[in-house]
């Protein structure tokens, strides 16, 4: 299965905090990461998104057809979300939209905890995974960067 994950972009600070905007810097963000899923993702995907207003702006970027997810804006546990998108199972690639720590916690249960770099604003990180073999970092992209593992 492939996951990925993407930490909503640069976001204003203020309450109530489900209504926080992007910023310029965060739309800039949310668009490098965008224009490089449109190049180098996977064409087909299921895009859920945490209801926060921060989080639709940047999925927005990509695609404005998106599945809106209250569990993404909770407290849920890695194991939840994981059972939800039917993890490794599926056979259409997931792309997450969403907060930290949720979003770290879900790599870290799937990835080697030694391995795992930080998880910044507008990040995306890619996970391949299936149920013989262990999940692995495919790749990171953050604005205009990009690193392959």
């Amino acid at each position: 299965m492939e996951l990925l994950l993407w930490r909503h972009a640069k976001a204003e600070d203020g309450l109530p905090d489900h209504a926080r905007e992007l910023t310029r810097t965060g739309r800039e963000q949310a668009r490098r990461v965008a224009a490089w899923l449109e190049e180098h993702g996977p064409r087909e995907m299921r895009l859920l998104v945490s209801p926060a207003t921060r989080t639709r702006q940047t999925a927005s970027c990509f695609r404005e057809a998106m599945e809106l997810n209250d569990a993404l804006a909770s407290a849920a546990a890695p194991k939840d979300i994981l059972a939800m998108i039917d993890w490794p199972n599926a056979q259409t690639p997931c792309l997450l939209v969403g907060h930290q720590p949720m979003l770290g916690e879900i790599a870290a249960a799937l990835l080697p905890a030694a391995s795992l770099p930080a998880f910044h604003k507008g990040a995306l990180w890619w996970i391949s995974g299936a149920a013989e073999e262990p999940a692995r970092l495919r790749q990171i992209v953050e604005g205009a960067r990009t690193a392959r593992n």
